[in-house]
């Protein structure tokens, strides 16, 4: 929440789509903005892509596959490749269909997530509540591997700043993103605390580590009829949550091939749909390959403690503007604590860790410093040879 706070000042004070591309960009220059977008465009975005949709493959096919038997990697990666292509289609196709689209499921999803409350509040109130006596039981209180953990919920969370993304084609963006930001933030966390809770009364740590698709597990185990409900809604909430990210993430590639940071083919328009056509099939392209890697989860680990870096790098702007740009025109205007705190705890969950998972972080800190020499090939290099050139722009 504090974080999405800072967002708010930063997209209603620098009205560019982009999100923390454009801030970085704007406060500390193109290296840094290009190295978040190199890690972004071919780590971030496409690896995010391929855990969600092979995450909505799970929901979809687990129901088909009783007891111990688990979906086949080969049918999810097929199913979620087809998933991606479609949501890709569909993004290109149309803006206005597509944010009607994410309309239904919004609501499809905070239905789910009420009967997942619903159920559990009834699994408590029947009387089975054990697996809250020892809650903390044989878990780790070392400092590194609890901001380790946070990446999960921080990965789970996810959103809080796709907005800032799409800020030129909101309309009325001084109002309508903090606003949006304001509801949404509160009402996601009580929701998703609350749904924690059901997946925690009626499931066992053995049992939840152990499932691929987890409210399957839950309907399984609380409804004798029906069982097939949550799963679907399940899928149709985060079939919604893949295109959303779908959408907003390529708004993102495309700001940069406009500012020359990317090839320029990725900065097209089509004329007749408005949509960023190009840079969606390019991010469609890179998510395909990273649903065929076998364990696609160990990239976001290597990335997720750079992405962290980068958004703290986002929100000191907030702090660069006050001290270089006073007078800068900020519709929203936090008090200076706020910034400075958030700073402060991704700072810990930057820092910290680097003993727990030096490899890891290494890794990360790697993929990172390897954007240094296409970024002076790429974008400093002005006389490149004519076959570079045009090979590079497109």
């Amino acid at each position: 929440m504090i974080g999405a706070l800072c967002y708010a000042e930063l997209g209603t004070s620098i009205l560019t789509s982009g999100g923390d591309y454009a801030y970085i960009l704007e406060a500390f220059g193109p290296l840094p903005a290009f190295l978040y977008l190199w890690d972004a465009m071919f780590i971030f975005v496409p690896t995010t892509n391929a855990i969600m949709g092979l995450t909505v493959s799970n929901y979809i096919l687990q129901p088909f596959f009783s007891g111990d038997c688990g979906v086949p990697t080969l049918a999810a990666q097929l199913m979620a490749a087809a998933l991606i292509c479609f949501l890709t289609f569909v993004n290109c196709y149309d803006v206005k269909s597509t944010t009607k689209m994410q309309n239904v499921f919004m609501f499809t999803k905070i239905g789910a997530l009420v009967l997942v409350i619903l159920l559990g509040v009834y699994w408590m109130a029947i009387g089975n509540t054990s697996n809250f006596n020892e809650p903390f039981a044989n878990t780790e209180t070392d400092p590194g591997k609890i901001s380790i953990a946070f990446y999960s919920g921080i990965f789970s969370y996810a959103g809080w700043n796709y907005l800032n993304f799409m800020t030129e084609e909101l309309r009325d963006p001084y109002r309508n993103l903090p606003r949006a930001i304001y509801i949404s933030l509160p009402l996601v966390t009580i929701i998703y605390v609350l749904a924690n809770m059901a997946y925690c009364a009626v499931l066992n740590a053995q049992q939840m580590i152990a499932s691929d698709a987890i409210a399957v597990t839950f309907g399984n185990e609380v409804l004798s009829y029906g069982q097939w409900i949550i799963p679907v809604l399940v899928a149709i909430s985060a079939f919604g949550g893949l295109s959303v990210h779908i959408m907003t993430s390529s708004r993102m590639c495309f700001v940069g091939a406009r500012n020359g940071h990317m090839p320029t083919i990725l900065s097209h328009i089509n004329i007749n749909k408005y949509t960023p056509t190009p840079s969606l099939v390019f991010l469609c392209i890179l998510s395909l390959i990273m649903v065929c890697i076998p364990d696609v989860y160990v990239l976001i680990t290597y990335s997720s403690i750079v992405e962290s870096f980068f958004i703290m790098l986002s929100v000191s702007g907030v702090l660069y503007f006050r001290w270089k740009r006073p007078n800068m025109e900020r519709p929203i205007k936090l008090p200076i604590i706020v910034p400075i705190v958030f700073i402060i705890i991704c700072a810990f969950l930057i820092i910290v860790p680097c003993y727990v998972a030096p490899y890891e972080v290494g890794m990360g800190v790697l993929i990172t410093v390897i954007g240094i020499p296409v970024y002076l090939v790429g974008v400093v290099w002005k006389n490149k040879p004519e076959w570079l050139n045009n090979a590079i722009l497109g």
